[in-house]
């Protein structure tokens, strides 16, 4: 069995981001809005979002919703697959307080946990 995937989500567009925040978007390749990128839960990645998390969304997901995430949204290049995906916005938005409050007190950005599977769903 592989290791777990975290999925992150970019939901803040480019003005006043500082430049540690745009540094670490950058690292990510999360490089524009609804851009989607997938790494292995390992502590330094985890660092790296905790800095941004008023940024983005995140969670770990399963084998299955990347394995669709790979064969609706991928881009090949020479090299293999491209290390980013372009989604659209989620179909009926996000949750109800929208995306400058935390995913624990109803918003959207910040730690999902199991929940980033209902949400790639919606944007693949």
């Amino acid at each position: 069995m592989s290791s777990k995937k975290v999925a992150v989500v970019r939901i803040c567009g480019q003005t006043r981001l500082n430049e540690k925040v745009k540094r670490t978007l950058t690292l990510l390749n999360l490089h524009r809005k609804f851009s989607c990128a997938v790494f292995d839960n390992t502590p330094s990645v985890m660092g790296m979002l905790k800095r941004i998390e008023t940024f983005i969304t995140y969670g770990e997901i399963s084998d299955e919703v990347y394995k669709t995430l790979v064969e609706k949204r991928g881009q090949k290049t020479k090299d293999g697959l491209k290390p980013f995906f372009r989604l659209s916005p989620p179909l009926k938005g996000f949750e109800r307080k929208g995306t400058k409050h935390p995913f624990a007190m109803g918003g959207a950005c910040g730690n999902r946990g199991d929940k980033m599977d209902a949400l790639l769903k919606r944007m693949i």
